[in-house]
């Protein structure tokens, strides 16, 4: 009987320790979210989106905290839907020391293709307590359709 020396599973699989490296190297990089969120120039920021579907409607819903809803403007145009809009920078008062700053100000742009057509004639678009919800009925064509099954 011979000994055979032991391999670590990822030794035997040399490409998935580089994997590893690479998504360490992009994290340390462009930070945790990169992927998610699209990168951001100076003065911009990006407001959280949820899209969502029923069998009626698309629904998207943005966090815009510290807006009101005329600061914002919403387009539909060729299946995409986008926000724009702006928060303003607070004045800063010269007697205050900051230790940390964290909230972001600035331009913001946001667009989202939209899964399916839409009766763009019939959009909502509703703003509460700092959350923009866009609701866009489905058209016709769009809606799922249950088919009777006949048989013979």
């Amino acid at each position: 009987m011979s000994l055979v020396p032991w391999k670590k599973r990822e030794e035997s699989r040399p490409l998935v320790g580089l994997q590893r490296e690479m998504n360490r190297l992009f994290d340390d990089f462009f930070g945790r979210d990169f992927g998610i969120e699209p990168f951001r120039g100076p003065g911009q920021w990006l407001p959280a989106l949820d899209v969502s579907e029923t069998d009626k409607a698309v629904l998207v819903k943005a966090e815009l905290p510290g807006l009101d809803a005329k600061d914002v403007e919403v387009s539909l145009v060729g299946g995409v839907l986008t926000l724009r809009g702006e928060k303003k920078e607070e004045k800063e008062e010269k007697t205050k020391s900051f230790h940390r700053v964290e909230r972001s100000y600035g331009v913001f742009e946001r667009a989202v293709q939209l899964p399916c057509p839409v009766k763009t004639d019939q959009v909502e678009a509703t703003f509460k307590n700092g959350v923009l919800t866009v609701e866009l009925p489905k058209s016709e064509e769009a809606r799922s359709k249950t088919v009777k099954v006949k048989v013979g």
